[in-house]
């Protein structure tokens, strides 16, 4: 197979992305030769589906193979989230050659760009012997396995021995390895994160030498000063019991290496002791312990550590870790053109006096060099540590007129590379005109604030203060900031591993004039919560100051904000203050004082601003972090309606129960079956025609008010019943105005009122009670109603009308 087929990355992949139902769904050939494993660490979740046939099957990993074509489906929206893709490919060495080559490339078709990804050569060498990887091309560099590396590119190289997988080291492109060589069997990996596609490269593999230790790792260190810092196998974790690594170095033509061991953890042996043998090529080897002075070697030599057989019994025994640092050092000069630094001034000075770093300028001897012009720079015995390189520029503006159009470029520069010491940050100095702002924003995507929970892991801080030292923030890339508006002079620092990068680190503007004194535009992200902190985090807010964010919350989404690590002052003047407003409108949806209660939660469902502003502490300061997590909208008016339909039906079957329970009562209570003698020959029963009801057991005899002539009849009636009094006149209706309202009159009043005014009534004892009146026709009542209208009244005054209002205690 040829290289370029043999190439793990190219693996031909046809792509159909499709979404149904939240379902991710792609098509994957991969390459004869290579493998491809898609795997999630979380037992339970999104899986991985293949579909054939008709049929699904769905884990949570899968190994495709064979130049096999599959249907791969994820059951979740997002899988590359919980997802990692490994593709693997083995190459064989024999006793004169490999199969293949490391080629780093990829298809511009890849359908798993999207997915964090682990490219693995396995390589396996005849025994005895070693197989060769080259890095001449690009040079590599160690580092931590914790750290990062500035284009987010991890190598790692793993020995397979008897004893295990042995971690040999985690590199980064660009420094002094040029090779490595792997004893019989090992492993070559390149780490990529998610959306990031591999850049194109490639490793020459071939045949080693007959080595004796576990791997061998061969630097050329470049001319004039430098430094490299290597780690034992497995590092921090213990170098393998009883085994052999080694460095070759190749120093400059008349240099000298000095070896330095750092951060050494000495194990407890049982055997042999722990030593580092030098070698120089042809002479004799010289061995030390560890804890020995390191010697200065001129010339190439090879550096051996031999750990012991380790006593492993005791509880807590340590192993053998170590930090080994190789340096060299001359007199170099190197020409510095500060015309290409856009208008950056250069300065370099020592970090420790002792050291025999000497510095010149023209000749002339320094501690402290700043460079504004073209010179001529003389570095003698300086290693990387015993200097600092920083670079600053002051942006300065009179008139808004003059520097509103164009934004001005931050760029870190290309310093030469014969400085012994790299660039450790770059500070510009923005002074915009008198009443006007700075607007800070980075072309290479939004910004967010390095935080607890929110750490930056990119290879550059930026750090915005104030003239007075007072700092707003300190920034890294990946955010959901925006841009930042100041509204008085700032700096703003870059620092971290600065190699010069191309694209501006951030673009400054100036404009008009802002009504708080920062203001910060943010754009949530919908996976991820965002953690924003008042100016001067950890510290507090200056006085009297004020801060706003404008969020920007998607259609169909809303905002869940809470306000963590809140720190409340007692004020002197004034009260600090914290406000939500919807964009657009007029009220606040959130106000609190320092003195108020704060909610541990509010919602807000549209873009809105949130304002805060420091009063004149008295005590304590004013700062917290305000977290903002993004969720889908609820339609809260829908929400309300149910909620009161579902309350009024509650309502109304409890009245039901009720009048339920009140019938069946009555119902009860009327249902024994009594008959009644009647002399007029007809029998009433309850439970069918029910009692007839006298004026004393119904209720027609009830008035809202009742006129004196009404009450005296009816007593005049009920004792000529008892035969207390005999016959009397007719009931005359009084026909002067009444200044109160008219009585309501029951139907059978009018009826008995009406017999009465027709001829006056005795009863004797011997007879018979009289029939039941019955009720009137409605035409009927309606008529006999007008007796009860006093004569001479007009409609308005028969009517009733309402009573004043009824005014409050104490009112006017």
């Amino acid at each position: 197979m040829s290289s370029s087929r043999a190439s793990l990355y190219v693996l031909l992949l046809t792509v159909i992305v499709s979404t149904v139902s939240e379902l991710q769904m792609k098509t994957v050939t991969p390459d004869r030769g290579t493998t491809l494993n898609i795997s999630t660490t979380q037992v339970k979740g999104c899986k991985v589906c293949t579909v054939a046939g008709g049929s699904r099957k769905c884990t949570t990993s899968l190994l495709l193979k064979d130049n096999k074509r599959v249907q791969v489906e994820f059951d979740c929206s997002r899988p590359q989230d919980v997802f990692s893709v490994e593709v693997v490919q083995n190459i064989e060495c024999t006793t004169k050659s490999c199969s293949s080559h490391i080629i780093q490339a990829e298809s511009g078709s890849l359908p798993l760009l999207d997915f964090a990804r682990r490219f693995t050569w396995n390589l396996k060498a005849s025994a005895l012997k070693a197989f060769k990887i080259d890095f001449t091309s690009v040079g590599l560099r160690q580092i931590n396995a914790s750290e990062r590396c500035p284009d987010r590119h991890s190598y790692t190289i793993h020995a397979l021995q008897s004893s295990g997988d042995v971690a040999v080291g985690t590199y980064c492109r660009t420094g002094p390895i040029s090779s490595a060589q792997i004893l019989n069997r090992g492993s070559f990996a390149v780490e990529v994160p998610a959306g990031q596609k591999l850049q194109n490269g490639q490793f020459h593999v071939s045949v080693g030498e007959e080595i004796k230790s576990l791997a061998k790792i061969t630097l050329t260190l470049p001319k004039g000063t430098s430094s490299a810092e290597l780690l034992s196998p497995n590092y921090p974790g213990s170098f393998p019991d009883d085994d052999v690594m080694e460095w070759y170095f190749q120093v400059p033509d008349k240099q000298k290496a000095t070896v330095e061991l750092l951060n050494l953890t000495q194990p407890l042996c049982r055997k042999k002791d722990t030593e580092v043998v030098y070698q120089s090529r042809g002479g004799p080897s010289s061995g030390l312990r560890l804890t020995d002075t390191q010697p200065q070697r001129e010339g190439n030599f090879t550096l051996t550590l031999r750990n012991c057989e380790m006593d492993r019994s005791r509880a807590g025994s340590p192993g053998l870790s170590l930090n080994l640092r190789v340096s060299t050092s001359s007199q170099v000069s190197c020409k510095v053109d500060v015309s290409k630094m856009e208008g950056l001034s250069l300065h370099i000075e020592k970090r420790r006096s002792a050291s025999d770093c000497e510095l010149r300028v023209n000749s002339a001897s320094r501690e402290r060099i700043t460079v504004t012009s073209n010179s001529e720079l003389t570095f003698q015995d300086c290693l990387p540590e015993d200097l600092q390189v920083t670079a600053t520029r002051v942006i300065e503006c009179r008139q808004l007129k003059d520097c509103s159009k164009t934004p001005v470029r931050l760029s870190v520069p290309l310093l030469p590379p014969c400085l012994p010491a790299p660039l450790s940050s770059v500070t510009w100095t923005l002074r915009p005109p008198e009443h006007s702002t700075v607007e800070l924003t980075s072309p290479a995507g939004n910004l967010k604030q390095c935080l607890p929970g929110q750490r930056c892991n990119d290879s550059f801080i930026i750090k915005m203060t104030e003239d007075d030292g007072t700092t707003v923030g300190r920034f890294c890339p990946h955010g959901v900031i925006q841009k930042v508006q100041i509204h008085t002079n700032v700096s703003v620092s870059v620092s971290g591993t600065l190699g010069g990068k191309a694209p501006p680190v951030l673009y400054a503007r100036m404009k008009g004039e802002i009504t708080e004194r920062y203001i910060f535009s943010v754009s949530p992200k919908r996976d991820a919560p965002a953690l924003l902190a008042s100016p001067g985090w950890p510290e507090g807010m200056k006085s009297y100051s004020t801060v706003s964010w404008i969020v920007t919350v998607p259609q169909k989404m809303e905002a869940r904000l809470m306000f963590a690590n809140l720190s409340q002052p007692k004020c002197g003047n004034r009260h600090t203050n914290i406000r939500v407003q919807r964009v657009g409108r007029l009220e606040e949806d959130y106000s609190r004082r320092e003195d108020e209660m704060p909610e541990e939660e509010i919602t807000v469902s549209e873009s809105f601003y949130l304002n805060m502003s420091n009063c004149m502490p008295e005590r304590g300061e004013f700062s917290v972090i305000t977290k903002i997590t993004l969720q889908k909208s609820i339609n809260r008016l829908l929400t309300i309606i149910l909620s009161v339909v579902a309350s009024l039906l509650v309502i109304f079957i409890i009245v039901l129960v009720v009048v339920c329970v009140v019938i069946r009562k009555k119902k009860k209570k009327l249902s024994h079956q009594v008959s009644i003698y009647n002399p007029n020959g007809t029998s009433f029963l309850p439970g069918q025609n029910g009692f007839p009801e006298t004026r004393e057991d119904n209720d027609e005899h009830e008035y809202a008010s009742i006129e004196d002539t009404l009450v005296y009849t009816h007593l005049l009636r009920k004792g000529k019943e008892i035969g207390v009094y005999g016959d009397f006149d007719t009931y005359q209706p009084f026909t002067g105005r009444m200044d109160s309202q008219k009585p309501l009159v029951s139907k059978d009043s009018i009826a008995d009122d009406r017999q009465a005014s027709k001829q006056p009534f005795a009863i004797s004892s011997q007879q018979a009670p009289p029939l039941p009146i019955r009720p009137l026709s409605h035409d009927q009542q309606l008529v006999d109603n007008v007796i009860y209208q006093a004569e001479g009244q007009s409609e308005e005054e028969r009517s009733p009308s309402l009573g004043p209002r009824l005014e409050p205690e104490g009112g006017n």
